[in-house]
């Protein structure tokens, strides 16, 4: 099975229980965390996040800019 964007979204909102709505289109340059984010995230979230991908995906984030948007994330994932 291969890893998709969606997967980690699903797995952001999973991890840091989002309740609001997402928009209907989430763009891979969107940031995941501050007041442009779609997902509200704070950098509390930041941790729930670097934890729920090492759990699952197996991969340590020891780079914040890792985490800067939706895209660079997967990117990681995928690497």
């Amino acid at each position: 099975m291969e890893f998709t964007e969606q997967d980690l979204v699903d797995l952001i909102v999973d991890s840091c229980n989002v309740t609001g709505p997402l928009p209907e289109m989430l763009s891979s340059d969107m940031p995941l965390f501050g007041p442009d984010s779609p997902f509200g995230l704070d950098s509390l979230d930041a941790v729930e996040v670097a934890v729920a991908i090492q759990k699952k995906y197996k991969k340590r984030v020891t780079d914040r800019n890792v985490m800067l948007s939706l895209g660079t994330l997967a990117e990681f994932i995928r690497n």
